[in-house]
């Protein structure tokens, strides 16, 4: 990512700062919804995936952490405190997504770029639809929720992008002032397998580059952090729908563009 121009690198500080921001409030999403932008700017997913990665890890633990000292104080001054994180649900989920997962990175490590950049803008398009017609995946057949965790789980290993099939499942299983943290917790497993195999496999993780997109990526955090305790007493169908257009065009942009 050394040879962009200026206005490139303005436009992926900005990228990741919405990434912050989705990420955030939301719980999930960060890297769904800014992948496709981000591969407008530069069209190679392996350029990006590390540092999503590595910004998830970060962001993701420090959230759960703080539920969790929430969770303390709240019981030792209410005599009662329970788990901001639902870990019944989410090592049954884990047991089902694991080998999907890791079928889904070696896609990744071995399918090329631009194969791989086309099925990221399809899944998104997929995403895009359900948003603008407020259809959200959604579940509560026990078959059906196996198979959309086993599909979170390898579309996550191709790209990260999993979130809103496996959110589908977690919110019929979950209570709602537990599952931000407990996707947390789970992005945080997943991510960690996925950052392990780029390891491995010698993939660049950008190290460098870290050093001025954390920032980006925690002023989005900052204004998400408002913008999630306002969204626990509202449905944000709106915000929703017009976030689908947005990704919607910018997908089929991103598939009938040249290659390059």
């Amino acid at each position: 990512m050394a040879d962009l121009f200026w206005y490139q690198y303005f436009f992926i500080g900005l990228i990741f700062a919405w990434s912050g921001f989705v990420r955030t409030s939301l719980g999930f999403g960060g890297a769904v919804l800014s992948l496709p932008f981000l591969l407008l700017v530069l069209n190679e997913p392996l350029v990006f995936l590390p540092l999503i990665a590595v910004h998830l890890m970060i962001f993701s633990s420090w959230i759960a952490w703080r539920g969790h000292r929430q969770v303390v104080v709240a019981g030792n001054t209410a005599q009662r405190s329970e788990s901001n994180i639902d870990w019944r649900y989410l090592i049954k989920a884990l047991k089902i997504m694991i080998v999907p997962k890791l079928i889904g990175v070696v896609g990744l490590l071995t399918l090329p770029a631009q194969l791989m950049t086309s099925i990221i803008f399809i899944i998104v398009i997929v995403y895009a639809i359900s948003y603008i017609l407020n259809k959200p995946f959604y579940s509560k057949n026990t078959y059906v929720d196996y198979v959309l965790l086993a599909l979170g789980g390898y579309v996550s290993g191709t790209s990260l992008i999993g979130a809103p099939l496996i959110v589908a499942v977690f919110a019929s299983h979950v209570a709602k002032h537990q599952l931000r943290d407990t996707l947390f917790v789970l992005w945080f497993i997943l991510v960690l397998i996925k950052m392990v195999s780029f390891v491995i496999a010698g993939v660049d993780l950008q190290l460098i580059h870290h050093l001025w997109l954390l920032p980006c990526a925690f002023v989005g955090h900052l204004v998400g952090e408002r913008v999630h305790h306002y969204m626990l007493s509202a449905e944000p169908v709106v915000f929703f729908r017009v976030l689908g257009s947005v990704l919607l065009i910018v997908s089929v942009l991103g598939l009938v563009r040249p290659p390059g």
